[in-house]
């Protein structure tokens, strides 16, 4: 029975995920994605091929079982913040890209924002099925709560405008994986695009 790291078995998986993640990264680094196999990945992890097959059945398992962890914690944090309805859609809005771009300096969701992660990306499922989704989800909600009190302006077709903004998001994700000293600025950036976008201007109020 491999030895167990850690104080329980929990913390044994949580370290080793992290290793998978990290193996992956810096696989990442050396090589391109589809070049990658399980057999590199085991070996960059230090675990032995049939422990790695423990945890993932195969390299697109893997990588949707690592962005699924990732994930999940800002999936939590946009849900709270989308559920406080009492406060003003503009300042939830930004909560929620700081939450995102924030959870992005993560090293397993930095393999979705990498250069080059195009293939990658391609294994992560789309729709309802991403772990992304209810991100999407409460985005929308926020954007036609915004609408509904008047801060908004009538974008039109809310899931479109949505898919367009979330590409300024994921836009900011790359740049700050390729430089993280400018996580503040790009913040600010895609705070200033997205707000510029959805916030009605004096002129189209009343």
């Amino acid at each position: 029975m491999p030895r167990i790291r850690g104080a329980s078995i929990e913390e044994h998986h949580e370290m080793v995920w992290a290793d998978l993640a990290e193996a992956m990264r810096r696989l990442l680094l050396e090589r391109d994605y589809d070049s990658i196999t399980m057999g590199h990945i085991a070996a960059q992890a230090g675990l032995a091929r049939n422990t790695l097959y423990n945890y993932a059945g195969d390299k697109s398992a893997l990588v949707l079982a690592l962005t699924r962890r990732a994930s999940r914690p800002v999936v939590e944090r946009v849900a709270a913040i989308a559920a406080r309805s009492s406060d003003p859609a503009a300042e939830r809005m930004r909560e929620i890209i700081e939450a995102f771009l924030e959870a992005s300096t993560d090293q397993a969701m930095q393999l979705m924002f990498r250069p080059g992660s195009g293939p990658l990306v391609a294994e992560v499922p789309k729709g309802p099925d991403s772990p992304f989704h209810a991100i999407v989800v409460e985005v929308r909600n926020v954007v036609r709560d915004g609408i509904t009190r008047g801060e908004f302006r009538d974008v039109g077709d809310v899931h479109l405008a949505v898919e367009l903004l979330s590409g300024v998001m994921r836009a900011g994700a790359e740049r700050i994986g390729r430089n993280p000293a400018a996580f503040a600025a790009t913040v600010r950036a895609v705070r200033e695009i997205i707000l510029a976008s959805l916030v009605r201007r004096p002129d189209q109020l009343g």
